[in-house]
């Protein structure tokens, strides 16, 4: 199956109809990854994750993809691995690391006890640690280098945007795997130019990566609230967005996991109403772009 967008399709409703079927089509094939935080309304960091609460959510999403991220192994984020493998799934998992050291110890050992499991295909020991500025450099090489020793059969790499890695070359070093993080939204590129930046950002990922392997971490774009300069929240730029990113990824064997999985209102806290748009399904688990 070709996953171009057919320029020539009809325009109006039946184009934006015909977006949504191209759209279904690919997640019913399988796209390579999605992220995945179980949160329901009322929940976001912080809020303790059950069994039953993770089986649920990952039932509506296990069936469209190969592999799913998780951003934390604490809080109950650490029995996602496991059930996630019930599923058949594959695991990025995520070590969550900030400025409070003591919570980093207990990500970091949670994280290493289900990676001995053997629930874990790819470790991400931090993410956006250097975009956020919670940690010095050699902090977060720290971290990285104790999760390598104590896993020598787990590839082991950090998430950040692709620029960090450029501008943090010891940490690049310091990675088995560069995870890269290319938003185009958020800084402002119009939808029509979206994925050409985004291969653009990939390309200095992969420079800075010196032949390692790269993977595009997150990306997206939601499908209301506002715009972030030339960068235009609405429904056919979602659609448009993922279904050129994974023409993208299947012309040249890129894999990417896209963001996210559930539109998620906690984030209107720090991401304004943008926020919560972003997922392929919507906050109760209904696929978004039904026909």
């Amino acid at each position: 199956m070709s996953s171009r967008i057919n320029r020539a399709a009809p325009q109006g409703e039946e184009w934006l109809s015909y977006l949504k079927q191209k759209t279904r089509d690919l997640v019913d094939a399988k796209i390579h990854g999605i992220s995945f935080s179980p949160y329901v309304d009322g929940q976001g960091p912080g809020s303790i994750i059950t069994e039953a609460q993770i089986h649920e959510r990952l039932q509506i999403i296990a069936p469209h993809v190969n592999w799913v991220r998780t951003f934390s192994c604490t809080d109950g984020n650490e029995l996602i691995p496991k059930i996630a493998k019930e599923y058949g799934l594959k695991t990025m998992v995520g070590v969550w690391i900030d400025g409070n050291h003591e919570k980093n110890e207990e990500e970091l050992q949670n994280a290493i006890a289900v990676a001995r499991e053997g629930h874990v295909d790819i470790l991400g020991v931090g993410n956006e640690v250097l975009l956020r500025e919670d940690l010095h450099e050699d902090e977060l090489i720290s971290y990285i280098e104790r999760a390598k020793a104590e896993l020598p059969d787990v590839q082991v790499g950090y998430v950040d945007a692709y620029y960090l890695f450029e501008n943090h070359p010891r940490v690049a070093d310091a990675c088995e795997v560069i995870l890269t993080n290319c938003y185009p939204f958020w800084e402002g590129c119009p939808a029509d130019f979206a994925v050409p930046y985004m291969k653009e950002m990939y390309r200095r990922a992969v420079n800075a990566g010196k032949g390692k392997p790269v993977i595009v971490s997150e990306t997206g774009w939601p499908n209301e609230g506002v715009p972030e300069r030339g960068s235009i929240p609405s429904e056919e730029n979602a659609l448009k967005y993922f279904i050129d990113t994974y023409a993208w990824a299947e012309e040249e064997n890129i894999d990417v996991f896209y963001f996210s999985s559930f539109d998620e209102a906690w984030k209107v806290e720090k991401e304004g109403a943008v926020g919560a748009y972003w997922g392929l399904w919507d906050k109760d688990g209904n696929f978004k772009y039904s026909t």
